[in-house]
């Protein structure tokens, strides 16, 4: 497996153009951002959250940070919680676990950012294997993210 079906689908359909970052095999976007030698906050991942009446919702944040969901809550005026990992495996099928594509609209689902992503020149994205990421240049950035609320609800973990 390379790049998911739906993440190629909608990356072609959006005119966004890409760069493949071939890595070793890793197991979480910091691995993959270790093994690639990408700075960590240049990594966006996804947190998939549900709310009360299950309507999920796709957070992008750098991989070097943790989400707050008191922050999330606070702005949504909802009540998000993580979505369990084997609901969050099914939903993404044409993807190995735990290698989500933080595209919100190529999985037809409503998406926040978090606006230090919003910063960069290059952002990086899992394609949907351990051993792949996306290279997306600002400006394409930009288009991925444009249907989405972009905030604060993160902070660094790492540095």
């Amino acid at each position: 497996m390379t790049i998911s079906n739906r993440l190629d689908t909608y990356l072609s359909a959006q005119n966004i153009s890409f760069q493949v970052i071939e890595h070793d095999h890793s197991a979480s976007s910091i691995g993959s951002a270790i093994t690639a030698k990408i700075p960590l906050n240049q990594i966006a991942k996804a947190v998939i959250l549900k709310d009360h009446e299950e309507r999920k919702l796709m957070a992008v944040l750098p991989a070097k940070n943790k989400i707050s969901l008191s922050a999330i809550n606070d702005e949504l005026m909802g009540s998000y919680s993580l979505l369990k990992e084997k609901e969050v495996y099914r939903m993404f099928n044409d993807c190995e676990n735990g290698a989500i594509p933080p595209v919100g609209d190529a999985f037809n689902m409503h998406m926040i950012c978090d606006e230090s992503l919003d910063q960069l020149d290059y952002v990086y994205i899992e394609a949907g294997d351990h051993r792949n990421l996306l290279r997306i240049n600002h400006e394409d950035f930009e288009k991925m993210a444009a249907n989405s609320k972009h905030w604060r609800f993160s902070s660094e973990v790492f540095h």
